[in-house]
């Protein structure tokens, strides 16, 4: 059974259970299966010898979700070769692909956590009561160890975008 966590998350103040582990600064990045398309599947290894921002999500239809991903990829445009942004979300990979088309978003890498959480689990983002993943940013190096983790406290606040950044540049 995976760790539950309590009292480290909330929803407009109301108090959510992470399930995972809480990673940090330091730990190895754990392995995960997303979905590009409802067949295609990548996992770390995928985005090997490149530093990894990852940008989590709740739903890519809500307002501070929409703005996460639109920041991320203005700032991906920037970066160069040796960097890859990901958005992860649970929204199915037609919803993704929508919103991208719709946004004009093409700087970042989409995927899906919709089939098993797989990543929601492993990286301890995982909503308990919603099965959703709870808003968070991992810049992972091209060792593949985390270098720089924010889990927001309130699911509805927007994490720091330049510490962020700053972070990996850092790594480039």
């Amino acid at each position: 059974m995976a760790q539950e966590r309590t009292g480290v998350a909330t929803l407009k103040g109301n108090p959510l259970t992470l399930i995972g582990p809480q990673l940090k600064k330091g730990d190895a990045a754990p392995d995960f299966q997303l979905n590009k398309s409802l067949v295609d599947v990548v996992s770390l290894k995928d985005f090997a010898g490149k530093v990894k921002l990852v940008s989590v999500v709740p739903s890519i239809d809500t307002g501070v979700c929409d703005a996460q991903t639109r920041r991320f990829n203005e700032e991906a445009g920037k970066l160069g070769d040796q960097v890859v942004v990901l958005t992860v979300s649970v929204d199915l990979p037609f919803a993704q692909a929508r919103w991208c088309g719709a946004a004009g978003v093409e700087n970042v890498v989409m995927l899906s956590d919709y089939k098993n959480n797989n990543f929601g689990e492993a990286y301890g983002v995982l909503i308990k009561e919603l099965r959703l993943d709870f808003r968070s940013i991992f810049v992972i190096d091209s060792n593949d160890t985390i270098q720089y983790v924010e889990v927001l406290g309130e699911m509805t606040e927007h994490p720091n975008y330049e510490n962020a950044i700053e972070a990996v540049k850092a790594l480039v």
